[in-house]
């Protein structure tokens, strides 16, 4: 009988496709067939209910095949997923990244598996070594240089899945962006749970922003260099010194905000008030006046009042963010924040559409002040390529796949430009 090869289905972060890809090359190495392997995301009740619902249908469609659950959501809640009778194995964040793991997936080994493999995450000091050359578009590679995270926001469920803050020496991660700029690739982008915790538990105990002068001094090929979500109360010296000088360092930062009112950053268990992400926007900005934000923010976190839900609500013009993720309040079981009192599930939602149509609008205004405007622009595919903003531009005739090209913005539609 002809091998099939496993089905993954990622749920959830850029961190988490990453690892999915890896497992991919882990569970092919190990001979794993005839397999499906769901990655879940703990971020929310919403994920988990997600990751449920996705590993019934799958089990419907493939009746005969093994069924493995991994990711944040099987590390903080595995028998919640043992139980289900669609599920074969359980293994947890740190386990699915070991190839020992997957050589006990292989067909004969299936049937005496342990059903759940889920350690403690907090026991583990180190990153996994397995790293993936080339994640992301043929254009665009991700590389993960930091995991965990040893911050305990009051909502925030992510630290029971990944465990406390571990570091990608920065060698291993020079090598490997060389390896990825030999191979082709135009642009890489730096993940991690908590980005800016970067070097904490190294020695010498260095930044994120001396990994991104050393990258961008030890590679003087690679084009451009982008940083994923970070904390801006926890920027470094050298950071915003790469962000005033370094061209090739895109103009783009997706900020782990959360809210705009003291009172509810102090409830959150922030470590930043809103006068400081305002200082912060303005700053960057100051230094780099084509820098574009995103940012993470929550609705209806328990104890919101009208009030402090304005404040929220006027930091997206105050902070001039353009792309972002709103995220409905819902309480995550072991979480501080659930124990406190509640917003109304109606007000939750109404107040997550009014940021989301106050986000909609600044992306609309930042897509008018580009247009006549000359931007370089990477190729994803040979109609859609993305500036140094990260703004999404279609292009009416080919362009070359994965290149650099030089182009004039003409309009927008949606949230795209046209060039």
């Amino acid at each position: 009988m002809a091998k099939t090869a496993p089905i993954f289905s990622n749920h959830g972060c850029r961190l988490n496709a990453y690892e999915t890809e890896a497992m991919k090359e882990l569970a092919t190495a190990a001979g794993v067939d005839n397999a499906i392997v769901v990655n879940t995301c703990a971020v929310t009740s919403e994920a988990v209910r997600k990751a449920r619902q996705d590993i019934r249908k799958l089990r419907r469609d493939h009746p005969d095949a093994k069924l493995i659950v991994t990711g944040c959501a099987a590390q903080t809640e595995p028998e919640t997923f043992a139980r289900m009778a669609e599920v074969d194995v359980v293994i947890g964040n740190t386990e699915k990244m070991n190839p020992a793991t997957w050589a006990g997936m292989a067909p004969d080994l299936i049937g005496r598996t342990e059903p759940v493999q889920v350690d403690d995450i907090m026991s583990v000091t180190e990153t996994a070594g397995h790293l993936i050359d080339g994640f992301g578009t043929r254009s665009r590679a991700y590389v993960q240089v930091q995991n965990g995270c040893d911050h305990r926001c009051t909502f925030c469920i992510i630290p029971y899945g990944r465990g406390n803050s571990r570091s990608v020496p920065a060698g291993v991660v020079v090598e490997q962006i060389k390896r990825l700029v030999d191979a082709g690739y135009n642009e890489v982008v730096l993940t991690g749970v908590d980005l800016t915790s970067w070097g904490a538990d190294l020695p010498a105990t260095p930044k994120l922003g001396d990994l991104v002068m050393r990258i961008l001094k030890l590679v003087p090929d690679l084009p451009r260099l982008r940083i994923s979500s970070i904390d801006s109360i926890e920027v470094d010296e050298n950071l915003m010194q790469a962000i005033a000088t370094e061209p090739r360092l895109m103009p783009h930062l997706h900020l782990s905000l959360q809210h705009g009112d003291d009172m509810i950053l102090k409830r959150m268990k922030r470590r930043h008030l809103r006068d400081d992400a305002i200082a912060f926007c303005q700053e960057a900005r100051k230094l780099r006046p084509d820098m574009t934000y995103g940012a993470d923010i929550i609705a209806g976190f328990p104890t919101e009042t009208e009030v402090m839900f304005a404040n929220s609500l006027a930091l997206v013009e105050e902070c001039d963010l353009t792309w972002l993720h709103v995220f409905p309040y819902s309480p995550r079981p072991g979480t501080p924040a659930a124990k406190m009192p509640q917003v109304n599930g109606k007000l939750i939602k109404e107040r997550a559409a009014a940021l989301r149509a106050a986000g909609s609008a600044q992306v609309d205004e930042h897509l008018q002040a580009q247009v006549g405007k000359s931007h370089q622009i990477l190729m994803e595919n040979a109609r859609m390529g993305r500036t140094a903003q990260f703004t999404e531009v279609l292009f009416d005739t080919d362009q070359p796949e994965s290149e650099i090209v030089q182009a004039q913005i003409t309009g927008f539609a949606g949230q795209q430009l046209t060039a």
